[in-house]
C-alpha cells in the first residue's frame, strides 16, 4: 500500500491505501451538471437551512444551554444538534471551496454559540445533563449523544483541512469533546456503543487530520464492540443497529441503512489505520452481498420502511422504496473508502450511480425542498406541503422545505459543497478520475512531480471526456480514467495512437506527457433497457430504461402531454420493447402502448391487459428530475 502524510481539504484522507484522495485544493469543478448543484447549494440551500434550523430552536438549544435556561422545553429530536453540525461542516466545505467572507462570518457566529454550551470536561449536548433532562449516557440505544459528537468532529476536519489557521475555536470544541469520549468510553470507561453510527469514520478522520492516535484507537474500540450485545434488545431486533452479529462476521448490510453504512465506513476507516486486512476483507463481502442482493437501481438503500432498514435479500419493492436520502450519503462514504484502499473502479461506479439518482433527486431544482426517501414509483399525485410547516419525514409526497427530522437537507448540503473531493485520486505513478465534470486538476505525485489537467466534457448529456494535459512533465507517468460498467463499446485515443475499443473497468495512458496533449475517453452516451434479476419478485415482468449513470422515468405530467387522454396514468402502460429508444431534442422518448385489465369483481382466475388506447411516443424524465413540474405519477420500471 502506499502511504501518504499530506494534509488535504478532503473528508478522507487515509494515511495508506492503494490510492489518495485529491481535495478541494486540487480539483476545482468549473461547469457542468455539478458546478450548477454546487452553485444551488451555496446560493439557496444553506441558507434556506440556516433558516429552518433557526426557526425551529435547533441553534437556539446551544444559546439556551449556555445560559442555562435549557430544560425538557428543548426543540427539536433528541439528535437536533446533529443537524447544525452538518451545517457547519457544509459550511466550512463551501468556504474552502469558494472563500465566500459573507459565509464565514455566519459560519464563525454559528460556532460561537456552539462552543458556549460546552462543558467544562468537554461534553456538549444539549438533550441530556441538565435540570428536567435525562441524566448523561442513559440511553445509549436512542439518545445519539455519541453520534452528535460524530457530525461536530466531522465539522471541526473539514473547518481544519480548509482553513487550518481559523481563530474560530471549532477544532479546539472538538478536540476538547473528543478527548471525553476517550475518557468515558475508552478501555476502563462505558463499555459500550452508541445506538447510531457515525461516531466511528468522524474519529478515525479527527484523529488522522490532528495526528492524535488515541481518536483512531478509540473509532477501533467502538467497531470491536459492535454486534457483542452490548446495547439492549429491543422491539425491531438488535440487528436495526448492527449489534447482532460483530462486524467482522457480518456478510451484509442489514438493519436501518443509514446506520449500518455510516459503522461500515468507519470500520473501513479502522482497517486502513490498522492495517487489519481481515477487517477490510469481511467489509469488502458486505458491499459485494449488499450491491448485488439489496441495492435499487438507483443506488438507493432500504427496502422497508419501518425501521428505514435493508430487507432481505431481492426484497426491493419500488412503490415502497425507503431508500433514504441519507442512506445514499453513506453508501457513497463506504464505497469511496474502499476505492481508497483498494483501487476496484467498481466502487466509483456505485458512487456515480447513487449521485446521480439519489443525491442529486433529494434537492429541488431551487434548492429549497428535499426528498427524505426516494421512491421509484408514485402511485397517486403527491399533495404539495405546506412552505411553513416542518412535514414528517416520510410522509410528504413531494418535496417539502423542511421536516421534523431534517437529516436529509444538511447531509446533501455537505455533500455537494465537497463533491469534488470525489472526482479524482494520485498514486505514485500517476492521476486516475472516478467522476467525470468539467474541472481543472492541480496536484503533484509523491515524487513531487507537477501534474496538469484539464477535464472537458458536457457529461452525462454527451459522453466525450477530453482530458488536456495543462503541463510538461519531465518523466512519464499514468492517466487512469474509469470507464463505467455499463460503457460497452468505449474508445480511448491517446496523442499520436488510433482510438482503440476499451472495456469496462480501468484504462490507463502512460507516456511523458507534454502540455496541450489531450487523451479522449469516448462513452456510449445511448439509452438502454434494464432487465432486473428474476429474484427481485416486485418487478418481474418490467424493465427499466437507462442513460449513462442517469436512470430515467415515466412521468404523468409527459403522458398528459404526449396526448394520452384524461384519466390515463403512468399505471396503465406497456413499454414496447421492440419498438426500441430514440432521443429527440436531447430526451430519450419511448414507445408505450395504453390500456389495463377490466374490473372484475374477484381480482384472479384470470384476465389478460386490454391494450386498446393506442400508442403514444412518450419522453422519459431523468429520475432525478421527476417531480419539478408539479404533482404527478411516476414509475421507473416499465411493464413489458
Amino acid at each position: 500500500m502506499t502511504t501518504t502524510t499530506t494534509r488535504t481539504a478532503t473528508p478522507v484522507a487515509p494515511s495508506r491505501g492503494a490510492l489518495t484522495p485529491l481535495g478541494l485544493d486540487e480539483v476545482r469543478v468549473t461547469g457542468g451538471f455539478w458546478a450548477h448543484r454546487q452553485q444551488v447549494n451555496a446560493e439557496a440551500s444553506l441558507a434556506h437551512i440556516e433558516h429552518w434550523m433557526e426557526r425551529e430552536g435547533w441553534i437556539g438549544n446551544f444559546d439556551a444551554a449556555a445560559a442555562g435556561t435549557l430544560g425538557p422545553g428543548r426543540g427539536g429530536r433528541e439528535f437536533s444538534d446533529s443537524e447544525v453540525y452538518k451545517l457547519l461542516e457544509a459550511m466550512a466545505w463551501e468556504i474552502g471551496r469558494t472563500g465566500d467572507d459573507a459565509l464565514e462570518a455566519r459560519f464563525t457566529a454559528i460556532v460561537a454559540r456552539v462552543a458556549a454550551a460546552q462543558e467544562p470536561d468537554g461534553y456538549l449536548n444539549t438533550n441530556f445533563g441538565r435540570p428536567g433532562q435525562p441524566a448523561r449516557y442513559t440511553d445509549l440505544e436512542w439518545g445519539h449523544e455519541l453520534y452528535c459528537f460524530g457530525h461536530l468532529f466531522q465539522a471541526a476536519v473539514a473547518r481544519l483541512r480548509t482553513r487550518p489557521d481559523a481563530q474560530d475555536g471549532l477544532v479546539d470544541v472538538a478536540r476538547r469533546a473528543a478527548d471525553h469520549v476517550c475518557a468515558a468510553f475508552g478501555p476502563d470507561g462505558i463499555g459500550s456503543v452508541c445506538g447510531h453510527a457515525e461516531i466511528e469514520p468522524a474519529l478515525v478522520e479527527l484523529g488522522r487530520a490532528t495526528g492524535e492516535r488515541r481518536y483512531v484507537e478509540q473509532a477501533a474500540l467502538f467497531v470491536e464492540r459492535r454486534g457483542t450485545g452490548t446495547l439492549a434488545d429491543i422491539e425491531l431486533g438488535r440487528a436495526y443497529y448492527q449489534d447482532d452479529v460483530p462486524v467482522r462476521e457480518a456478510t451484509v448490510l442489514r438493519g436501518h441503512a443509514v446506520r449500518a453504512n455510516y459503522l461500515a465506513a468507519g470500520a473501513v476507516d479502522v482497517a486502513v489505520e490498522t492495517d487489519d486486512d481481515g477487517l477490510l476483507a469481511a467489509l469488502t463481502t458486505q458491499w459485494e452481498n449488499t450491491v448485488a442482493r439489496r441495492t435499487y437501481l438507483t443506488g438507493g438503500q432500504g427496502a422497508h420502511h419501518t425501521g428505514e432498514a435493508f430487507g432481505d435479500d431481492f426484497v426491493l419493492p419500488p412503490d415502497r422504496a425507503y431508500s433514504e436520502t441519507c442512506a445514499g450519503v453513506g453508501s457513497v462514504m463506504f464505497s469511496w473508502r474502499l476505492l481508497l484502499a483498494q483501487g476496484d473502479p467498481r466502487y466509483a461506479d456505485l458512487v456515480e450511480r447513487t449521485l446521480f439518482n439519489v443525491v442529486a433527486t433529494s434537492p429541488s431544482h431551487a434548492g429549497t425542498a428535499f426528498y427524505y426517501t426516494n421512491t421509484l414509483h408514485q402511485r397517486r399525485p403527491g399533495t404539495v406541503p405546506a412552505d411553513d410547516v416542518a412535514s414528517p419525514r416520510a410522509s410528504s409526497s413531494l418535496r417539502a422545505p423542511w421536516f421534523a427530522v431534517s437529516c436529509c437537507p444538511p447531509n446533501v448540503a455537505r455533500t455537494l459543497a465537497s463533491l469534488a473531493a470525489l472526482v479524482a485520486t494520485r498514486d505514485d505513478d500517476g492521476v486516475q478520475l472516478h467522476q467525470y465534470v468539467p474541472a481543472q486538476v492541480r496536484t503533484a505525485l509523491a515524487d513531487g512531480t507537477r501534474v496538469e489537467l484539464d477535464v472537458e466534457t458536457r457529461y452525462p448529456s454527451d459522453g466525450v471526456v477530453r482530458v488536456r494535459v495543462a503541463n510538461d512533465v519531465d518523466r512519464e507517468w499514468t492517466l487512469t480514467l474509469r470507464v463505467p460498467g455499463w460503457a460497452a463499446g468505449a474508445t480511448l485515443a491517446a496523442p499520436g495512437e488510433e482510438a482503440r475499443t476499451v472495456a469496462p473497468g480501468s484504462v490507463g495512458v502512460t507516456r511523458r506527457f507534454a502540455a496541450g496533449d489531450v487523451v479522449e475517453l469516448r462513452l456510449p452516451l445511448v439509452p438502454r433497457v434494464t432487465v432486473p434479476d428474476p429474484r427481485i419478485d416486485a418487478v418481474r415482468g418490467c424493465v427499466a430504461v437507462e442513460r449513462g449513470p442517469e436512470v430515467l422515468a415515466l412521468e404523468s405530467v409527459d403522458l398528459v402531454a404526449a396526448g394520452a387522454a384524461p384519466g390515463v396514468d403512468v399505471a396503465d402502460v406497456r413499454l414496447d420493447v421492440d419498438a426500441g429508444l430514440r432521443e429527440v431534442d436531447g430526451r430519450v422518448v419511448a414507445r408505450v402502448r395504453l390500456g389495463a385489465p377490466e374490473d372484475r369483481s374477484w381480482p384472479y382466475g384470470g384476465g389478460q391487459d386490454v391494450l386498446d388506447g393506442g400508442a403514444l411516443d412518450v419522453p422519459l424524465v431523468a429520475y432525478h428530475d421527476w417531480a419539478n413540474r408539479g404533482p404527478s405519477t411516476m414509475r421507473v420500471w416499465l411493464p413489458v
